[in-house]
């Protein structure tokens, strides 16, 4: 049976006193102000405040209580020129606005599911947070090990304009947060990445953009659509320059940091030599790349190569495979056939193959038509992996391994069993499939699990990592990238519960099941766990430090919480002069790859 310890911040302030009330359900309520929106939440946090956004400034988002964060400094690009529209222009507006109004009515005479609720997707520690120019000298307690030089980011959705309807969290505009250490002292700063998407509703003073996953369902999201490319055929929006929200994924490869979502390019993200970040481009890797890529690209940590993939849910070829050589300079692409447009939120590398899974979620638009989602979850098809050499000019060669039953958002590592003929997967096995997307009454379960695939035989089998007694939710994280691709002993996972929140995370040894947890503290939750070597020439895999935001829920207050990964103790907690939300993913760049930046 697997061990499990428990570690814990032993720097705990506290409990404030708060109403107890249950974790359901949310409420929304708009007061005498017909300007703001009051967002109740009843996870015992502030009442805040989501005031109406305008193109001419964007003010900040004051919590009620206990303190609110710095006055935001407004950017030129905060200040953009309105659009000018000829008279058909004009009057196609306010014709289609008229229409939209209409549908939003049609729409709130419904109560939402909690899946596309403001009140509940944007609640809380999940509400957005305006932007932080860059703050130095931050008060540290403990002190950051000297190892710990170059800037560390993370990624999320923070929508700029308040959800007039549907919204799901994954829908908000992208907010990168940068942490700089230089010497042992540490500056913060905050920005949204400006996407094409941002820009023109920055202009436009509004949201305008379809959220993807919070309005496209249902009859509604068809109305949405067609109203969005009527707005486009009279050149009121301009789809064709992208309509991603860049806020899941970061890597840094070929001197770039990119910043990205599955449903656009890559946005090329600058940290600037204060500590500061400026969005440079949509970038295309010089015109080589004309598709979508997936959030989680994978850089392998021996040839610096980068690997990716892009799916489309509309047209033929729905899955797409490409690599980059670490001077940036793109393969040809590579069609994976799948029978239907199937998310691909993540997949895995081994020294010599990608592991592509083709899973049960996936895209039938024509639910929409029917009132539903166009996200599903196909009970009657066979998940499975495919295996394809990396170097492959075209699918011909793939082998695939059906997976039954199988469903994982992210997978954490591969490597090759050479004398089995086996895979090894590492992921996290969710239940149900469509939770994160779909309402429904099953609680979610998601279980750290081995899957081996046996190339001889074609057959897998899949054990779950944790014992019964020990299982927990884990779900976001890392091994050591060092080691990405190769037989690892370690993986980094948040403890996602009581979810949808973070209470800690777990450091498992993925051969014995033995699980070691730390806990941010009382009332305080967090998210991703990043792994930093010590040394990157270190075999040991525990050689380094953990970094994870953690926002305490009593005080208001966020901070950034290095840990000992070897002997899971804080080393260090940087305090942070504005709240950082809960949000999705992270990377580190050292100082040297800091000084070569494009």
């Amino acid at each position: 049976m697997a061990a499990s310890t428990s570690c814990t911040n032993s720097w705990i302030k506290p409990k404030l006193s708060t109403p107890s009330s249950p974790p359901l359900p949310f409420t929304t309520t708009r007061r005498n102000n017909p300007n703001t929106n009051y967002i109740k939440c009843s996870l015992q946090t502030p009442t805040l405040r989501f005031p109406n956004q305008s193109a001419a400034a964007v003010p900040a988002y004051k919590p009620l209580s206990p303190a609110a964060p710095p006055q935001r400094v407004i950017k030129k690009t905060d200040s953009p020129s309105k659009p000018q529209w000829n008279v058909i222009q004009k009057a196609a507006a306010m014709a289609l606005d008229a229409v939209e109004k209409a549908l939003k009515h049609h729409e709130l005479q419904h109560p939402l599911p909690k899946t596309t609720d403001p009140g509940v997707q944007i609640s809380g520690n999940f509400s957005p947070v305006p932007e932080q120019s860059v703050r130095h000298h931050l008060p540290v307690v403990g002190k950051i090990p000297d190892s710990i030089r170059g800037v560390y980011v993370r990624n999320g959705a923070n929508p700029l304009f308040e959800p007039k309807a549907g919204h799901h969290f994954f829908d908000g505009d992208g907010m990168i947060h940068a942490v700089k250490f230089d010497g042992g002292a540490a500056s913060y700063a905050c920005r949204f990445t400006e996407t094409e998407r941002l820009t023109q509703e920055r202009a436009l003073g509004r949201s305008i953009f379809p959220k993807a996953i919070g309005e496209l369902h249902g009859h509604s999201g068809v109305a949405r659509l067609l109203l969005f490319y009527a707005r486009g055929l009279f050149n009121l929006v301009d789809h064709r320059r992208g309509c991603g929200v860049a806020n899941a994924g970061v890597v840094y490869f070929n001197n770039r940091l990119l910043a990205m979502s599955e449903d656009d390019l890559p946005y090329h993200v600058r940290v600037t030599g204060n500590g500061d970040l400026e969005t440079v481009e949509r970038y295309d890797f010089d015109g080589q790349l004309d598709s979508t890529m997936i959030a989680h690209p994978k850089v392998d940590p021996d040839s610096g190569e980068l690997f990716a993939l892009s799916y489309d849910v509309i047209k033929k070829p729905y899955l797409k495979y490409f690599r980059f050589s670490k001077n940036g300079e793109k393969s040809n692409d590579v069609e994976i056939p799948v029978s239907d447009p199937t998310m691909m939120h993540d997949f895995a590398i081994t020294e010599n193959f990608v592991i592509v899974p083709d899973q049960q979620v996936v895209f039938k638009l024509s639910e929409m038509i029917r009132g539903g989602s166009p996200v599903v979850y196909d009970k009657n098809k066979i998940a499975r992996f495919g295996v394809l050499s990396k170097n492959a000019e075209d699918a011909s060669r793939i082998n695939w391994v059906e997976v039954p039953d199988c469903f994982c958002f992210h997978l954490w590592n591969a490597w090759e069993e050479p004398a089995t003929d086996e895979i090894v997967v590492i992921g996290s096995c969710m239940t149900p499939p469509d939770s994160i997307f779909n309402e429904c009454d099953e609680g979610l379960k998601s279980v750290l699990s081995e899957i081996r695939l046996n190339l001889k035989t074609g057959k897998s089998t899949r054990r779950p990592i944790l014992s019964a007694d020990d299982q927990v939710n884990l779900e976001a994280g890392m091994v050591n990238r060092n080691k990405l691709g190769r037989k690892t002993r370690y993986a980094y996972l948040a403890i996602a519960e009581p979810w949808p929140k973070v209470s800690g995370f777990a450091k498992v040894d993925l051969l014995t099941g033995e699980t070691k947890k730390f806990l941010y503290g009382e009332n305080k939750y967090g998210g991703e766990p990043l792994f930093l070597p010590r040394d990157p020439s270190s075999e040991a895999e525990d050689d380094g430090y953990i970094l994870a935001f953690a926002h305490d829920e009593a005080a208001w207050k966020s901070e950034l919480q290095i840990v000992n990964a070897a002997t899971m103790e804080l080393e260090a907690a940087v305090q942070l002069p504005s709240r950082v939300p809960y949000g999705f993913h992270g990377t580190f760049i050292g100082a040297t790859d800091l000084a070569g930046q494009a």
